[in-house]
């Protein structure tokens, strides 16, 4: 169903609020989520705010995506997530994907790219000569006993500090740059906010991408000459 002229849906599903735009549209609204706030309240909510027509839906799900759906219920809302049928909410066709790798294809430049989303927690997903592979980093174990999350998300932050965490913050960053063996790193997310300066090779994405990489799901950038995001081919 891909078409250059599809328009598309983009909801990027955030603890504290539900980004919604896409086509046309790439400066989101904002929607507001938090505890409790079932898969069916966001159906609900974005069909009441979206004005525009749409062809189809991408879904940046805060949580692993498994064959297209979600891997298990979201931390930091409510339920229903899982079996819920978003396609029969919407009336069209929809594509879910991890929202880290969402904004990970909206922010890809060319070459190897790893993205990393610090929010409240650690995304990450790679984009390696435009091939898509969503990651699951936050949970593995980095020191005394405490996950990569636990050092450079939210709580990594609360715990330590600024000043220690964005040591944290670039240690983690220089590690994974030479053990995936990428070009750059793009580092996203809310709590990019407090970091002062930035390592060689790695550059500050934007939320609003994505949105990019929403659109990027349904209609890849058009292969020719000039453009290194050309062959971008995400899978669902």
């Amino acid at each position: 169903m891909e078409h250059p002229d599809m328009n598309v849906l983009v909801i990027d599903v955030g603890g504290t609020n539900i980004k919604v735009g896409g086509s046309g549209h790439l400066t989101p609204l904002k929607i507001p989520s938090g505890a409790g706030f079932t898969a069916s309240q966001m159906a609900t909510a974005v069909k009441a705010a979206v004005t525009w027509p749409f062809d189809a839906v991408a879904i940046g799900y805060p949580g692993p995506v498994v064959s297209g759906r979600p891997g298990h219920e979201p931390v930091n809302l409510g339920g229903g997530w899982v079996r819920f049928d978003y396609a029969d909410a919407f009336g069209k066709p929809v594509k879910l994907i991890n929202d880290a790798a969402m904004q990970a294809l909206g922010s890809y430049e060319g070459g190897r790219m790893l993205f990393l989303g610090l929010g409240t927690g650690l995304g990450s997903a790679l984009v390696a000569e435009g091939v898509l592979e969503p990651l699951e980093l936050a949970h593995l174990p980095y020191r005394k006993g405490r996950t990569y999350e636990d050092y450079v998300g939210l709580r990594g932050l609360e715990r330590l500090g600024r000043k220690k965490w964005q040591h944290h913050v670039e240690a983690v960053v220089a590690l994974f740059h030479h053990a995936l063996q990428v070009d750059y790193v793009v580092l996203g997310g809310g709590q990019t906010k407090k970091l002062k300066g930035l390592p060689p090779d790695v550059r500050l994405g934007s939320n609003d991408n994505a949105m990019v990489g929403g659109v990027r799901l349904w209609v890849p950038a058009t292969p020719g000459r000039g453009d290194p995001r050309r062959h971008v081919m995400p899978s669902a």
